[in-house]
């Protein structure tokens, strides 16, 4: 059996959720399964770590009611499916346990987001991460190019010295599905900071440009949405090599959700926003105050976006007067911009011009 000490606590407290069953079971009692009540009026954002919680409203998978008796079996099955991948170490996607429950008859899943959401009911109840269960999402992280030296675990068990920016190709080294200690170990870095970038095309200018050698900086590419792995892998360079971490998105309402997202958590994994966001993030990308200085190329906001926008102002993430001025001058521009839009200046002015004044005001950039 090759698992970690962390496979054997998810272990350990996934028994418990089948003791419990069997106990209640036993005493002649309808068994339950209690954990907090997903629900909007039930998630909180705790203004004092900057992070989505859930609030202590509780509900009760239980076995009065069919739905709730077909979820508790499929709760044994999947315990049982993941006791046997972390005895045998192997992992799946989660699309993966969503078909291998077509093997369960009756208890199978009748879509992924059912399969989805009882991971996540796992990891609320044990407080371990579906990782800790061996189940994976469908795409790893992002990549990272900068002077880092980090020891990785391969699949074979040896420890693999790299530095992330002499070791690896021009896409740099990639993000996997897992980021802890066990499998990643942080040694060393001269970086003065990290740039969390939304987009592909940025992230390859950056290293194009050198601004990772230059200004002693790490690069994130953050892959739109970022992946659980990418925020919790800029989590671990800020918390435990003390880097400033810097997000550098588009200008539109969706890339300001990427940053909230990196800084603040997002709803969905409310269960996990202490693990995975960075309060300390600081935003650089692109905003409406930028499209009018710099006279950015843009386009016309689309009803969705006007939408968006306006529940950004009633979003807890974006109660500062920076987000609320600049909110309220995308709205009455009506106009978005992207990141390639510096390139109008030129393919170096973004590394030259734009991310050194910006640093700037907040003290970082430095040669």
């Amino acid at each position: 059996m090759m698992s970690n000490q962390r496979n054997t606590e998810a272990i350990k407290r996934l028994y418990s959720i089948s003791e419990s069953i069997y106990d209640q079971l036993d005493k002649g009692q309808v068994p339950k399964m209690v954990l907090p009540l997903r629900t909007k009026a039930n998630i909180k954002f705790d203004t004092r770590s900057n992070v989505w919680k859930y609030g202590n409203l509780k509900g009760a998978r239980s076995a009065k009611k069919v739905k709730g008796a077909m979820m508790l079996l499929r709760t044994s099955y999947m315990l049982e499916l993941i006791q046997d991948m972390i005895e045998t170490n192997k992992s799946s996607t989660l699309r993966e346990a969503y078909y291998i429950s077509e093997g369960w008859g009756k208890a199978k899943f009748h879509s992924q987001d059912e399969s989805n959401l009882l991971a996540e009911d796992l990891e609320i109840v044990t407080q371990c991460l579906r990782e800790d269960f061996k189940l994976r999402p469908e795409e790893d992280g992002a990549r990272v190019m900068g002077d880092i030296n980090i020891v990785e675990t391969d699949r074979k068990g040896k420890r693999k010295a790299m530095n992330c920016r002499d070791d690896v190709g021009d896409s740099g080294y990639g993000i996997p599905y897992n980021v802890e200690k066990e499998k990643i170990e942080l040694k060393s870095s001269s970086a003065k900071f990290v740039v969390a970038i939304e987009t592909g095309g940025m992230f390859d200018r950056l290293v194009e440009n050198r601004f990772d050698e230059n200004f002693n900086a790490l690069l994130v590419h953050l892959k739109g949405q970022p992946a659980r792995s990418t925020r919790r892998f800029i989590k671990r360079l800020n918390e435990e090599l003390h880097l400033p971490v810097i997000v550098f998105t588009d200008g539109d309402p969706w890339s300001f959700r990427i940053y909230a997202s990196v800084a603040y958590g997002a709803i969905k994994t409310a269960h996990l926003s202490e693990y995975l966001a960075t309060p300390t993030a600081e935003y650089i990308g692109i905003t409406a105050s930028d499209i009018e200085n710099y006279n950015l190329p843009t386009d016309k906001l689309s009803d969705m976006d006007v939408r968006a926008l306006n529940a950004e102002l009633k979003d807890p993430r974006f109660n500062t007067d920076f987000w609320k001025g600049e909110i309220d001058l995308m709205l009455k521009l009506g106009r978005k911009a992207e990141q390639q839009g510096l390139a109008k200046y030129g393919l170096d002015y973004v590394t030259d011009t734009y991310l050194p004044d910006k640093l700037n005001e907040l003290g970082l950039m430095k040669k």
